[in-house]
């Protein structure tokens, strides 16, 4: 607990502090920002539709100023998407458009640099969009937690796509509207999944357009050429069984369980945290991230993990062999599987490695001279989610580990609570050294403080995901709202944490916002619910506050967090979306994390962690289990921003409380002015006057 413990004099000194015990050799690995906004900003047909405008004229509309001309030529100006729609004349691709989406080859919402080709193309950095390129138009399509950065960061040639808005085509919508009959559109299948591929071969069909499945290159690779970062290279490390709980040989076991229930020879696993759980292993490929680029295949009697073996030291080595695990050369996923049936999860599965599979299996047939089987319906699943796919001998279905690695075990749990704890005393001096320094009127900019955290101040902070620029950013004062988005990976657990302070006088308005946006977080964090309960159901909780005064925010309320793994994972999620149905279970742990965000003005959040339990109740109708939720994260909230007269007697209890704990867990962990900090911040709130 000595790393919660280093003088707040230094302006690093609160950050260095959030990492590993000092015995422990993983340095800290910070993660890029979560969700930061949505600010509508949409243009207005005169008919009252909602209509989508290009970037010049949402900065005209809004009094911004355009890109510099070096902006954009860093980011994605003219000369890239010249250079891109020449080759769209080339004889081996002959195409009439391009769809570049966010993700690398495994559907990672965080990405390594050398495979950040949207953002080098467009200029726009967030982590969630999809650029369409046609031979004379560009779109971007993002969602609200984007908007205003979108409209800062694209240039005057892209049209800026609000999705989700009323009125605002899909990309297969819009090409199918903006190419004549029979067009071509291409894409890199690696960036792909199967189930996002097929649905929009289908979708573009309708208009007699052809998907292009451009698998030997890739068109934006062919234009960054040598300033294209180099792929990471660092080493893979063992997850010590301490933190894991389960060893390798026991996740095999389950698996094949798995793949004789189901009567498959094989399951391909792509997604990049499911491989680092399910081997016990970690890696740095990522920033922010602990995974490594690689696939899985386990069968019945082996498994392969193909990986660029410079990554594997001699300890990660002699891991592997004794669980019986073979390595190959990461590029041979595609030459795999033969001849056998595959469990494949059609949702996060590379549409390359699909055909891939579909060109093995044809092969495979015709030297053995047999037929495939076709697709009937007595090969589907009784959910209707598995089958055979044309000629292919393959199930498709979502992947056992993923929820497997969803419910933590009893070393997780405790591993999450541990750097929990240690993270609470870090921020603890964090915050007392920025109190004390924008007290004194030290010049503090946002870009500064970003090195270590993920913030925004006034305006900034109704930009979900900002990130300052140095030309551009905020200096941090006390006269409006100071929005901090913190996260940190320990060696035995993954933290996210957003708190929400001013360093002045908050107004009545933000008081009343943000009391609401609390009264959201506690009933959420009250919830009672019986098992098999999905998500979307508790949603309501964390909004109702705000919907009284007509107040809403345009983000998910909860996410899944892993265990020393990344921030965000599924398949569990707390959301308006109600599309997914996956009950939260004991074990899980989500965020618990509802915001306010006035456009230019400022912003609200207030996250916790939160790990489901079974509760023991005095009844249990029909004979069900009743869940809950354990509070991971103590660090407090800032009494000066709320307005008690807004306050149940309950909910006063509530924060009260909740300061009682996080007095009790942190103070032990910090001492001097951190000390001082924690005690003054965690001091009861008094009750409402009646």
């Amino acid at each position: 607990m000595e790393a919660a413990r280093l003088s707040p004099s230094l302006a690093a000194a609160a950050f260095l502090a959030r990492r590993p015990p000092r015995a422990s050799p993983i340095s800290l690995r910070r993660r890029l920002p979560l969700l930061r906004l949505f600010a509508s900003a949409s243009g207005s047909g005169g008919d009252g539709r909602v209509v989508a405008l290009s970037s010049a004229e949402l900065r005209k509309r809004r009094g911004l100023s355009s890109p510099s001309a070096a902006t954009d030529s860093v980011f994605g100006g003219d000369e890239k998407l010249r250079s891109l729609r020449r080759l769209f004349s080339r004889p081996d691709i002959a195409i009439d458009a391009y769809i570049v989406p966010s993700q690398d080859a495994h559907q990672s919402e965080f990405i390594a640099e050398c495979f950040m080709r949207r953002a080098y193309l467009t200029g726009f950095t967030g982590s969630a969009g999809t650029a369409v390129v046609t031979k004379d138009k560009a779109a971007l399509w993002t969602d609200g937690r984007y908007f205003l950065q979108a409209e800062k960061e694209l240039s005057h040639e892209w049209t800026l796509m609000r999705s989700g808005n009323h009125g605002v085509p899909t990309t297969s919508e819009w090409l199918n509207d903006v190419l004549p009959s029979g067009g071509r559109v291409g894409i890199d299948p690696f960036l792909f999944s199967f189930d996002a591929a097929e649905e929009l071969k289908n979708a573009i069909l309708t208009k007699n357009h052809e998907l292009v499945l451009i698998q030997s290159m890739n068109l934006i690779d062919e234009i960054w050429e040598d300033s294209k970062p180099e792929p990471p290279k660092r080493p893979t490390r063992v997850h010590d069984i301490k933190y894991a709980g389960i060893d390798v040989t026991s996740k095999l076991s389950f698996v094949r369980s798995q793949l004789a229930e189901n009567g498959c020879d094989a399951m391909v696993i792509s997604m990049l945290d499911e491989v680092a759980w399910f081997l016990n292993l970690r890696g740095s490929d990522v920033p922010h991230s602990p995974v490594f680029y690689s696939y899985l295949i386990v069968d019945v009697s082996t498994a392969t993990l193909f990986v660029d073996s410079n990554k594997v030291p001699e300890d990660v080595l002699e891991h592997l062999e004794k669980a019986g695990v073979k390595l190959k050369p990461y590029e041979a996923i595609l030459l795999a599987a033969k001849g056998v049936k595959l469990w494949l999860d059609s949702s996060s599965v590379n549409a390359a490695i699909v055909s891939a599979f579909k060109s093995s299996c044809d092969a495979y047939k015709e030297s053995k001279g047999k037929a495939g089987r076709r697709v009937e319906e007595k090969d589907k699943t009784p959910d209707g989610t598995a089958s055979l796919n044309g000629e292919l001998n393959v199930m498709f279905q979502a992947s056992p580990v993923t929820l497997a690695k969803a419910i933590k075990n009893e070393a997780e749990v405790e591993g999450m609570k541990n750097s929990h704890l240690r993270d609470a005393a870090a921020l603890a001096e964090f915050w007392c050294w920025l109190e004390e320094e924008v007290c004194k009127n030290v010049s503090l900019t946002e870009s500064f403080l970003y090195q270590y955290e993920m913030l925004c101040y006034g305006a900034n902070g109704a930009i979900i995901h900002y990130r300052p620029i140095p030309e551009s950013c905020s200096s941090v004062g006390s006269d409006n709202l100071f929005l901090l988005d913190s996260g940190a990976q320990y060696i035995d657990g993954t933290t996210d944490i957003t708190r929400t302070v001013h360093f002045g006088e908050p107004s009545a308005r933000q008081k009343e916002c943000f009391t609401r946006v609390l009264q959201g977080h506690i009933a959420l964090d009250q919830a009672v619910f019986p098992e098999r309960t999905p998500g979307f159901v508790l949603d309501v909780l964390a909004r109702s506050s705000l919907w009284k005064i007509g107040l809403d925010y345009r983000h998910g309320t909860g996410h899944g967090v892993g265990a020393a793994l990344n921030v965000h994972e599924g398949p569990q999620s707390i959301s308006y979306r109600y599309g997914n149905l996956t009950a939260l279970q004991k074990g899980m742990i989500v965020s618990n994390e509802p915001g306010y965000y006035e456009d230019n003005s400022f912003g609200i959040r207030i996250e916790n962690l939160l790990l489901i339990k079974e509760l023991s109740l005095a009844n249990s109708f029909g004979g069900i289990s009743y869940l809950g939720f354990e509070k991971l994260t103590f660090v407090p909230i800032q009494s000066k921003l709320i307005d008690p007269s807004l306050l149940s007697s309950s909910e006063i209890d509530w924060v009260n409380k909740y300061h009682e704990q996080v007095w009790e867990k942190v103070s032990p962990l910090v001492s001097g002015d951190a000390r001082d900090w924690l005690w003054k911040n965690t001091r009861p709130i008094l009750y409402k006057t009646q």
